[in-house]
């Protein structure tokens, strides 16, 4: 659409001001005695104010009204199955696999339309994550949503976002993904039914992987990553809401202005998008096969290095080249836990059951993989070259937490396979007294 342009990059200094108020961006300060417009500065901050200045992330606003003109926070009651309570289940080491998640049948909007799955950890001590799914067909009204919890990983698999922010505003169709960081407020427009995944990080913000021996070229590309430009809307007298989410719980209060009026910006702390397809792949060309952290797109590190609070991982598809190596994922045994997502498609590891707008997931050290029509056809194809995966997107988001699903994804969704099991039940025993079987 022609209101959407984008500032690509990633992680870099950016500044944007709309075309309708040249000038608006001060020079050479940041807080002038008087802004242009009769503008207000604002910071957002996404970062400790003495982090270093690699990992400083803040962004200065210049917007009609500062933000703080609402009235107080008061509790909200929507979407009811939004929670971080980890302990309303018991522990289930098993492996869990979700027929797609339904759709809604009645008007639910973004925010009414979110289910927390699983996840670990507590927002308030910065620590952990949660993995979210969103179900709706109706867009915002007049309101606003933030967290500030952490930043939102937005996977769209059915139904293209609109998603207004502070900033200005971006499309995320399926195949492509959004980042709306901790604190900022959008809105989404939709039109029809829309569904797709969320993965919430409490500690830190995403970043791009190091490349290591990869060297310079590889995987997901900075210049790739399209940030909104300016574009405020000045709207008075109207009722609109701010949704805040808050240590798990939402809350809301009441303002008389939109809260999308920022004329001018500049900073490194900023929303985002990125397409799937854009993704460099790596790949085996002799035997063996590669660790998925080939595949990654955006970590979020922890503090001990080389382990993640949460990997964002994609299986597109890609030229596959192996000799006398099994193609598709080993059986495997992980520290981490891993959530699995299919935006569309067929994953190569699973023969069915495992379908778009559903999910999987494989719990610290549970064991898994390939199912057994899989195994027994890859145990016997031709090693050509073969271009795999093609018209499939899947994905994962793995963790170093051990992640417990909450009683929705156990119980209320009613979607949980109870016979994801069964399909490794029929892999048979072949060892024989013979070396080649």
């Amino acid at each position: 659409m022609s209101d959407l342009k984008y500032l690509s990059g990633f992680g870099s200094e950016f500044s944007s001001e709309d075309p309708r108020r040249p000038g608006a961006l001060p020079e050479g300060r940041n807080t002038p005695q008087r802004c242009a417009y009769g503008l207000y500065a604002e910071q957002l901050s996404g970062s400790a104010f003495t982090a270093p200045r690699n990992d400083n992330r803040r962004t200065w606003f210049y917007r009609i009204r500062p933000s703080v003109v609402h009235k107080p926070f008061k509790r909200l009651d929507v979407a009811k199955h939004l929670t971080h309570n980890w302990d309303e289940q018991e522990p289930d080491p098993n492996q869990s696999r979700w027929l797609p998640f339904d759709l809604p049948t009645t008007p639910v909007d973004f925010v009414s339309g979110l289910h927390t799955v699983c996840g670990a950890g507590d927002p308030r001590a910065r620590n952990g994550l949660a993995i979210h799914v969103y179900l709706c067909n109706k867009s915002m009204e007049r309101s606003a949503f933030y967290s500030s919890d952490g930043d939102l990983l937005i996977v769209p698999q059915q139904g293209t976002l609109r998603i207004t922010t502070e900033f200005g505003i971006m499309e995320v169709a399926p195949n492509e993904i959004a980042v709306v960081q901790l604190g900022m407020r959008f809105a989404v427009t939709v039109d029809g039914p829309s569904r797709g995944y969320i993965l919430e990080v409490f500690d830190g913000h995403f970043k791009l992987p190091d490349l290591g021996p990869i060297g310079a070229n590889g995987l997901a590309n900075p210049r790739d990553f399209l940030t909104p430009v300016a574009k405020y809307h000045d709207e008075d007298n109207i009722d609109f809401t701010i949704i805040s989410k808050y240590q798990g719980a939402l809350f809301a209060a009441q303002q008389r202005h939109s809260p999308f009026d920022v004329v001018a910006w500049h900073g490194n702390y900023v929303p985002y998008k990125y397409n799937l397809a854009n993704f460099m792949v790596i790949n085996s060309v002799s035997f063996d096969h590669c660790d998925p952290s080939i595949f990654t797109v955006l970590t979020c590190p922890s503090t001990k290095p080389g382990v993640a609070i949460a990997d964002f991982v994609i299986f597109p598809p890609r030229w596959s080249v192996q000799e006398d190596t099994f193609r598709p994922p080993y059986y495997h045994r992980n520290c981490m836990s891993e959530f699995m997502g299919l935006i569309l498609g067929a994953y190569e590891a699973k023969e069915g059951g495992f379908v778009p707008g559903g999910a999987s997931l494989h719990s610290a050290m549970t064991p898994h993989g390939p199912d057994a029509p899989s195994f027994r056809a890859a145990s016997r194809a031709e090693l050509s070259p073969q271009k795999i995966a093609v018209g499939t997107q899947a994905f994962m988001f793995e963790s170093s937490l051990s992640m417990a699903i909450t009683k929705w994804g156990a119980e209320t969704c009613k979607k949980l396979d109870a016979k994801y099991h069964e399909c490794w039940q029929a892999l048979p025993k072949l060892f024989s007294d013979k070396i080649n079987v």
